[in-house]
């Protein structure tokens, strides 16, 4: 009998939808890469990882390394989707930028973080807007 019962709970919970503020950062990441990409950056890898924090995607521009946080949103009747990367935000992203460096034995390269607002209209991406090098490395992860 108590099989039965997780069986039924276990089905109950496989069939969830992906919450819709989720989805939208998966289409508003996928959005803002193939609008780079078009840009002429070259995409290095999404969703990078460290125990520091994510960088959303990683792309090359030129000579330059390029980390691109995503913010997509449905509305911006409070605020720019851009300005919820606050100072802790910048912190962790550099931390993170730090960690990815350090994969690639630190190398003497050029590197800045960039915003991607991406806005939703009936659940599709109507609006990208790339906003390059918003923001330094924070101090005191900044070279030189």
């Amino acid at each position: 009998m108590t099989v039965n019962l997780i069986a039924k709970v276990k089905t109950a919970f496989a069939g969830t939808e992906t919450p819709a503020h989720l989805r939208r950062g998966i289409e508003g990441e996928r959005a803002a890469k193939k609008y780079l990409q078009k840009q002429g950056l070259k995409f290095l890898t999404a969703n990078f990882r460290s125990r520091r924090g994510e960088i959303d995607l990683i792309f090359r521009d030129g000579d330059c390394l390029v980390f691109a946080e995503v913010k997509a949103r449905s509305s911006e009747e409070w605020s720019r989707p851009a300005a919820a990367v606050d100072a802790e935000r910048r912190r962790r992203l550099s931390l993170c930028g730090l960690d990815y460096l350090r994969l690639l034995k630190n190398p003497k390269i050029k590197i800045r973080f960039d915003i991607v607002e991406v806005l939703f209209h009936d659940g599709k991406a109507s609006e990208i807007r790339h906003l390059p090098n918003t923001f330094p490395m924070s101090r005191p992860f900044r070279y030189g």
